[in-house]
């Protein structure tokens, strides 16, 4: 065997190759996953060597139905890789040639693995961001479902983790659905990006034969055809943007996780056996072990999307071995994503709510802004009636009681403008039916952004992804 293999570097070297090097060099162990798109491109490709007068139509044929019963040896899994396949690619040029002996060696006219590899990465990106935001839709749908049933709970709502204001806990569910929903919105916008076909651009210069490449495109159903060769067998934009996406998207699925963890200390939420485990010492435990695994992702995302980006600062024009570092990241990034995503499904899905638990953490002093809009519809500005309510939290404190326990005449005795309606203030249900302005927490505007989540699930739905 040649140095590099049957279908490496040829006859340039007459050494061979050291054994660790050969490990070092070869890719075959992650991309194979790519099989798939592999065998597309190629099939793509084999049509296209007809207009460019390198095989018939019959021998196209022959190609095209060499590569159809590779992709079924995958599918029966029974193909099998051998030492020498470097990589997916030369693995089917391998196996295409066993089976086509004088014709399989034509297929490699006037392509590259540079072409080849980019197409294969993009294909393979396009079709799991379209799986992912098929996933992301079942996780907006039972967060609306969650949000739906919830709707009539109160809680607590902190800034700083401090007591603030209270709230429906359907908006606070739909506080986490609203950043999951940008996040699909993003992905449908770096799709197109990433759907760009590269085939056809050869090692860097371009393909000598006159390929149609818009042809390869339509063939592949992808959106638009690379502009430049040399940019098209190095552009890994469409993946550094998918690992950045999925930094942000799991920071979201963090910051709900933990939320989640701090109301599951009060036992406010009950987190479903299936996403908990026990603790091997201590047989009262019952761990969230779903959601500490969520809340961790985020910062291995975050490692992988650097990572990889640092490494394309300092790369030249064309291709270089450094890209291959790519599909490592990327596939775990899609792995965990697709994983996290359904888990977090799961969590939302299978989650109660103990309304008296979480109705516990409401305390009379999260109303000390509803004593401050009350003065302020007797026509005191608010700046005032900001000072006067918290004189009055002040008066609670010195007493050792909360404002809500205080009588008419020592409210009166903070400010003569208190009237005997204030005493209405301390009504949670109506602090929060207040709040009815467009993304509040009054049951209509809850009921009203359910509604328009509901609408953009459709829309998904309705998506041919």
């Amino acid at each position: 065997m040649s140095r590099g293999g049957l279908f490496g570097k040829g006859g340039r070297f007459s050494g061979q190759v050291d054994p660790v090097m050969e490990k070092f060099n070869a890719s075959i162990s992650f991309d194979k996953r790519m099989w798939q798109e592999d065998l597309l491109g190629s099939m793509a490709y084999a049509k296209a060597l007809v207009g460019m007068g390198i095989v018939t139509k019959e021998e196209s044929e022959q190609l095209c139905e060499g590569l159809e019963k590779i992709k079924g040896e995958w599918e029966a899994g029974s193909f099998t890789l051998q030492p020498s396949d470097e990589d997916i690619h030369t693995a089917h040029e391998r196996r295409l040639t066993e089976l086509l002996p004088s014709l399989g060696g034509k297929l490699h006219t006037g392509r590259s693995r540079n072409d080849q590899v980019a197409t294969d990465t993009r294909l393979y990106v396009v079709r799991k961001e379209r799986d992912i935001i098929k996933l992301m839709g079942d996780l907006l749908a039972a967060g609306a479902k969650l949000a739906n049933e919830t709707k009539g709970i109160l809680c607590p709502g902190y800034t700083h983790l401090q007591p603030a204001q209270p709230i429906r806990f359907g908006h606070w569910v739909l506080s986490h659905v609203s950043p999951l929903i940008r996040d699909v919105e993003r992905l449908l916008e770096i799709i197109p990006r990433a759907n760009r076909c590269p085939l056809g651009s050869g090692a860097l210069a371009g393909n000598a034969f006159g390929v149609d490449r818009e042809g390869l495109r339509k063939e592949l159903n992808m959106d638009q055809v690379t502009s430049n060769s040399l940019d098209s067998v190095c552009d890994r934009d469409f993946v550094v943007e998918f690992l950045f996406w999925h930094t942000l998207m799991l920071t979201h699925i963090s910051q709900l996780a933990e939320d989640l963890i701090i109301f599951n200390l009060s036992k406010s939420v009950i987190i479903s056996d299936a996403y908990s485990t026990g603790s091997s010492l201590m047989p009262q435990k019952k761990n969230p072990d779903a959601l500490e695994l969520l809340r961790g992702k985020a910062g291995m995302a975050l490692g992988r999307a650097v990572g990889f980006t640092a490494t394309l600062k300092g790369l030249p024009r064309a291709y270089n071995k450094d890209l291959q570092e790519d599909k490592r990241g990327l596939f775990d990034a899609i792995d965990t994503t697709e994983d996290c995503v359904q888990i977090a499904t799961g969590v939302l899905g299978t989650l109660k709510v103990d309304a008296e638990k979480m109705g516990s953490g409401l305390c009379k002093e999260m109303l000390a802004t509803d004593l401050a809009d009350y003065l302020v519809r007797k026509g005191v500005p608010f700046r005032e009636t900001h000072h006067i309510s918290g004189a009055v939290v002040r008066v609670a404190e010195e007493m050792g009681t909360d404002i809500g326990s205080l009588t008419l005449e020592q409210l009166q005795n903070v400010d003569s403008r208190f009237e005997a309606d204030v005493m209405e203030i301390w009504n949670y249900e109506q602090s929060v039916e207040r709040k009815c302005s467009t993304g509040g927490t009054s049951l209509s505007s809850v009921e009203e952004q359910i509604r328009k989540v509901d609408e953009f699930i459709s829309m998904i739905d309705k998506l041919q992804l």
